[in-house]
């Protein structure tokens, strides 16, 4: 085999090592809070952001935060050659949405090392074209949140915001909670979980193709049937000491981990 055939296969190899090398530091450092690390082996956040695509060079929004689990990773991980838009609660939305953007705020306060070139949007029920420039991002992601919008009935709003925000033949990429195809589609209205083929036509009516699936965040420990949804499950755990140790052995949900591309 001649020297440049081994040094391309040799490169090739390495590309993955590489890849989770780069969040090393990152997944260890002081702006993650000591519970989110160990969230770590249930969540997959390198392999999941490898799946979708994520270079450090690229503009990418994420799409309602919570409490900033993934901002943490993508925050110092875009700062320095990338851009990251956050659409977070719409302080103007009212009390409760006020309150959640204070909170989310004062965490990126408190380590502006790692989120000081953050640009915070909001995003809220009826207007989702505030998320980012239009045609300015590479990628948008959204991680456990397509049900609230579900239930709430604006997911098409919100889908069509992110195909808004995406320059042409840009990456949505999405992580939700599985509702198996067999089970009744009225647990959409308030389970937490979702039918992959819901998330889809959602996505496809907005614009978009799926081109690839993974399976990193699946769970066949999940029976999807919990008396209080999938925050039966950790880390939410809503039935407090309840069969606690049943659920905890279960862990976190069964999640679709889907890409898509803008293709309109």
């Amino acid at each position: 085999m001649n020297r440049p055939l081994i040094a391309l296969i040799l490169a090739a190899a390495a590309i993955p090592a590489l890849a989770a090398t780069a969040y090393d530091g990152i997944l260890a450092g002081p702006q993650r809070s000591d519970a989110n690390k160990a969230r770590d082996a249930a969540r997959h956040p390198v392999e999941t952001l490898n799946f979708f695509g994520m270079k450090p060079t690229m503009t990418v929004v994420e799409v309602s935060p919570g409490a900033g689990w993934y901002t943490e990773i993508l925050a110092p991980y875009l700062r320095d050659q990338g851009k990251l838009y956050v659409a977070a609660a719409d302080p103007d939305a009212g009390d409760g949405a006020a309150k959640s953007a204070a909170r989310f705020k004062a965490r990126l306060d408190k380590f502006p090392a790692a989120f000081d070139k953050v640009a915070v949007t909001p995003s809220s029920d009826k207007d989702w074209g505030r998320i980012a420039p239009a045609g300015s991002a590479d990628m948008v992601v959204t991680f456990r949140n397509v049900h609230n919008w579900y239930i709430g009935g604006y997911a098409p709003l919100a889908f069509a915001g992110f195909n808004k925000a995406l320059k042409k033949n840009g990456i949505l990429g999405i992580e939700e909670h599985r509702l198996p195809e067999n089970m009744p589609d009225a647990m959409q209205n308030s389970s937490g979980y979702m039918k992959q083929s819901t998330v889809v036509k959602l996505a496809q009516d907005a614009g978009f193709k799926l081109v690839a699936e993974s399976k990193v965040n699946a769970n066949p420990k999940d029976t999807h049937d919990y008396p209080k949804g999938v925050w039966t499950l950790p880390p939410t755990l809503t039935e407090g000491d309840k069969d606690r140790a049943k659920y905890a052995a279960i862990g976190e949900s069964d999640r679709m981990t889907l890409k898509f591309v803008k293709v309109r």
